[in-house]
């Protein structure tokens, strides 16, 4: 197992990867101060690991909830299911929650957590590789809107992140593939020797190398955990993380949530941002090629399925957590592995990328 430490002062917490670690109670019940528990899982992943959380906390009061699986279930809708249990069970401001599944389950649980009577703790434990990279760490929590992604949250971080990689064996290859979308983000946005690792080890990353991806999910981790501990709010260098995010939503939301994964959707959105890049001079197109390559040898979309008018995208685009003053942020690249914020772009530009992928 090798551990390692989201520095935030008073919020500070581990974040352990390994295998079998849902084996091992002590990790969960060390960062648990009350006696109520709720479980927050969905279900695909309950007959697999909701009886296996469960015996690692049998000697607390113990309930749960368990959600619809997918990302059209993630509103405050279904975050109201989880008060009402809380509510029911007379769960008080000492329960923690613990997340139990991919990104959405955290996110909802994580804002279930910041809600419930202003604020109680909870636990992460992500069962895909997109969440074990990025959703799980950091405190971003929320829910979508029909008018934008994530547009209602809070930021609430975890006592702690519990990793089990061998949770990914029971991943599908679309789920697999959908996470390493953020783990390629991260070699391109300030990680160029993690993104020359990606490019030589790939073959071997998709057929799951055990080794290889305790690897790259302990890079990912320790490349969030850096940026949020200097930058926990995104009012600054924590906007870098959002490469090919405001494309992507964009893609989620007109397609309708769900259609693409939003490990899929950010791949096309990642590729759309390292074309805008080439085209105000930044990369060349050796280097999108690159981009391009690496992404389809992760089985990851490259052009958006489904068509999309440009007028309805740039609304989309509008409506975003990156809008300031009406004007639209971008994370571009100046070279593979150096990421900056945007906002000086030229419009005729962005509008000539949106028009080659909305074709």
């Amino acid at each position: 197992m090798k551990t390692l430490n989201l520095d935030l002062q008073e919020k500070s917490y581990p974040i352990y990867i390994g295998q079998d670690l849902l084996s091992e109670s002590e990790l969960l019940t060390k960062h648990i101060s009350g006696k109520q528990i709720m479980i927050v899982t969905n279900t695909t992943v309950a007959p697999l690991y909701l009886q296996k959380v469960q015996n690692l906390l049998s000697s607390f009061e113990l309930a749960q909830v368990i959600l619809a699986d997918g990302e059209k279930y993630k509103t405050l809708d279904t975050l109201n299911c989880i008060f009402s249990a809380l509510l029911e069970h007379r769960f008080d401001r000492s329960c923690t929650l613990i997340a139990l599944g991919g990104g959405v389950v955290g996110d909802i649980t994580g804002f279930a957590a910041a809600s419930y009577q202003r604020g109680v703790n909870f636990i992460q434990i992500p069962t895909t590789l997109l969440s074990q990279v990025d959703s799980s760490v950091g405190g971003k929590t929320g829910v979508n809107h029909p008018l934008g992604k994530n547009m209602i949250g809070a930021f609430h971080q975890p006592k702690c992140v519990l990793i089990d990689i061998n949770t990914l064996d029971t991943l599908d290859n679309q789920q697999y593939s959908a996470g390493m979308a953020e783990v390629i983000k991260y070699g391109l946005l300030g990680h160029l020797n993690f993104f020359n690792f990606l490019q030589e080890n790939i073959k071997d990353l998709m057929d799951r190398d055990k080794s290889l991806m305790a690897e790259i999910i302990y890079q990912s981790c320790q490349y969030k955990a850096n940026i949020v501990a200097q930058d926990e709010l995104e009012v600054g260098r924590r906007a870098l993380l959002n490469l090919g995010h405001t494309f992507g939503h964009a893609i989620e939301n007109t397609l309708g949530y769900g259609t693409f994964l939003h490990g899929e959707a950010i791949s096309v959105g990642m590729l759309m941002a390292a074309r805008l890049s080439q085209l105000e001079g930044y990369l060349s197109s050796n280097q999108v090629a690159q981009v391009r390559d690496l992404l389809e040898k992760a089985n990851l979309p490259i052009s958006i399925v489904g068509k999309i008018s440009t007028s309805a995208f740039m609304k989309a685009m509008s409506v975003d957590k990156k809008v300031i003053n009406g004007n639209i942020r971008l994370i571009l690249l100046k070279e593979l592995g150096c990421a900056f914020i945007c906002d000086d772009y030229q419009n005729q530009l962005l509008n000539q990328v949106i028009n080659e992928f909305c074709q």
